[in-house]
């Protein structure tokens, strides 16, 4: 097998880590993006011995010459780009817009929307450029891109966004073997949804627990979507708990 090369942003833990550390094993060389090397290290250590490689690059994917930086970094370590999986994000608590800090709509917009654009700019720019031409991208866009949560207006508005960004990649990457699609996630089991085994806001003013899935079934769907030769797309996927309130929120 021709050796391939992915990089995942947000890398370091949760979601990234699980999908990271999934293609690695699937034998991808997969680049570990973060903003903390140390956490990026431990993640790449967790992840064991492979026959692919693993490589940890520490950037701000909201800071354009680090994006720069990484993408030259994983062209001299393994000479082409295959899959980007943009993936970092953040959010906020839930809060009513007009009580929501302007700083803290720029701090996402800046990492979830920005960031994301300025991943996917750099490698469509690589995918375009190398021979053999092509790659995919996938974006993480979570099940808020359909249905929001009680005061989620920075989180929700770009994810709502990324929805658009998958969509106009799929069409302008078509000539250049470019493929785009979109995975939206709906509690999987991590630090950062362990809040919902206990309970968070609800539609109607309530606070419930909500059913989880193991982050693992993420990691798979990825890896599945990942796999696919570039004349076949996986536009949009919804993994989530089964029990979760999605269909019928609100």
């Amino acid at each position: 097998m021709t050796e391939k090369t992915a990089i995942v942003t947000g890398a370091g833990t949760g979601i990234g880590k699980s999908v990271a550390t999934a293609l690695l094993k699937a034998g991808w060389n997969t680049v570990f993006c973060g903003r903390r090397k140390a956490v990026l290290d431990a993640a790449v250590a967790e992840a064991g011995s492979s026959d692919a490689k693993a490589l940890a690059v520490a950037c701000d994917i909201s800071k354009a010459g680090e994006v720069d930086d990484l993408f030259e970094t994983v062209a001299e370590a393994f000479g082409r780009v295959d899959l980007l999986f943009n993936n970092a994000g953040m959010g906020y608590k839930s809060t009513p817009i007009d009580e929501i800090p302007v700083e803290v709509w720029n701090d996402i917009v800046g990492v979830n929307l920005t960031g994301s654009f300025l991943c996917a700019r750099a490698a469509f720019g690589a995918m375009r450029k190398q021979r053999p031409m092509g790659g995919r991208i996938i974006n993480n866009g979570s099940v808020s891109a359909y249905a929001p949560r009680p005061g989620s207006v920075p989180y929700t508005a770009t994810k709502h966004a990324i929805t658009g960004l998958t969509k106009t990649l799929a069409l302008d990457g078509r000539p250049y073997d470019i493929a785009c699609g979109q995975i939206d996630i709906g509690n999987a089991l991590t630090d950062m949804a362990q809040p919902m085994t206990v309970g968070v806001p609800q539609a109607n003013g309530s606070i419930a627990a909500e059913a989880v899935m193991d982050v693992q079934h993420v990691a798979d769907a990825v890896v599945h979507m990942a796999s696919l030769p570039l004349d076949a797309n996986v536009l949009f996927m919804t993994v989530m708990a089964t029990k979760m309130p999605f269909v019928g929120r609100g």
